[in-house]
């Protein structure tokens, strides 16, 4: 196949990414909003959408960790990124249509090591330094989002305890607008960017591929910097605000309506923390999984109330999910890099 052609694929087959990440991951931007009413569904979808694309488009940490940090340069191939797609995109639509919210961050990163090593011939491929910080935000995340969601919301019961019910609500119905852009933007600036480093890879390989050596180094100056490849963030940017625009409604019902009753104060709690918490991530350049930290939000303010408060039965689904995504995301990228090896 040509060189061109396999460029053209690899950016079709990130945008597609971005579009599964955008309708499983939109359940953590909106379900909140949704589940306490604050916001219609409708409402809340396009607020993510637009707010997700501004994340998206800011900053290049995390897509610079997912472009050159994950694997070692020669692990970095077309099939390896083939295969670390595909692992993605079949893990997360299985995913979403049982409803259950998965990390696509993990999924991706998973998939990609998986097809590493296979076309590598060993876990070396992997340079684990960089996952070391990945791997702890496994259980960092979803502990900080749970512990924020919790720690917030019995503040503000504190600061409001004498303020009448109706009062509460209207205010933060209100305040819920501004949360729900918040993690909408800040999941936009973590997950947004993984398509970003996808493209860039793949725009590097092909200038090694075709022997255009001079312009490898320039690939991540020319997006930053708006240059010939300022389409690169664009593209990212709009795949995975369609995928947000589309919703996972399924998803969406499970963490708005299924793990506890939200009111328009647990859902501005839930969305500050979750959203601090990736916010500070992305700052730092580490792939944080927007699914762990807004799904343990929502437990953490229903825990709040009483444990009884939470449906223990449907996050033990949630959590195995979770655990499930690298084993099952690692294999679908071994397994579909070694096919594409014997191809390509």
């Amino acid at each position: 196949m040509p060189e061109l052609a396999l460029l053209v694929l690899a950016v079709v087959a990130a945008m597609g990414f971005g579009v599964v990440n955008g309708f499983n991951d939109a359940a953590n931007s909106v379900a909140a909003s949704v589940g306490s009413r604050a916001l219609s569904p409708v409402t809340a979808i396009v607020l993510a959408a637009v707010f997700t694309f501004a994340g998206a488009a800011t900053g290049l940490e995390v897509a610079k960790t997912i472009g050159k940090g994950i694997l070692l340069p020669e692990a970095m191939l077309y099939e390896t990124l083939f295969a670390g797609l595909c692992a993605v995109i079949i893990w997360g639509s299985m995913a979403t249509w049982r409803g259950l919210p998965v990390s696509s961050t993990h999924s991706l990163v998973a998939g990609l090591a998986g097809a590493g090593i296979a076309v590598a011939g060993g876990v070396d491929a992997v340079q684990w330094s960089v996952m070391v910080p990945v791997l702890t935000s496994v259980v960092a995340a979803p502990a900080l989002g749970f512990i924020g969601g919790f720690v917030l919301l019995f503040a503000l019961f504190w600061a409001f305890h004498r303020s009448a019910p109706a009062r509460i609500r209207v205010v933060f119905s209100r305040l819920q607008w501004f949360t729900t852009a918040f993690l909408a933007y800040s999941l936009g600036k973590n997950n947004g960017q993984m398509p970003i480093g996808i493209i860039a890879m793949a725009m590097i390989i092909y200038f090694q591929r075709i022997g255009r050596l001079d312009q490898v180094a320039g690939v991540w100056d020319e997006i930053a910097l708006g240059g010939s490849l300022w389409w690169v963030i664009v593209i990212s940017s709009l795949s995975i605000s369609l995928g947000t625009a589309i919703g996972g409604w399924r998803v969406i019902k499970t963490v708005g309506f299924k793990i506890t009753a939200l009111q328009p104060i647990h859902g501005f709690a839930t969305d500050f923390s979750a959203a601090t918490v990736i916010e500070v991530s992305s700052r730092l350049g580490i792939p944080v999984s927007s699914t762990h930290c807004a799904t343990a939000a929502v437990m953490g303010v229903g825990a709040q109330r009483r444990l009884s408060a939470v449906r223990w039965g449907i996050t033990g689904s949630i959590v195995r999910a979770w655990i499930l995504t690298f084993p099952v995301s690692g294999f679908l990228g071994w397994a579909i890099a070694s096919l594409l090896h014997a191809v390509l």
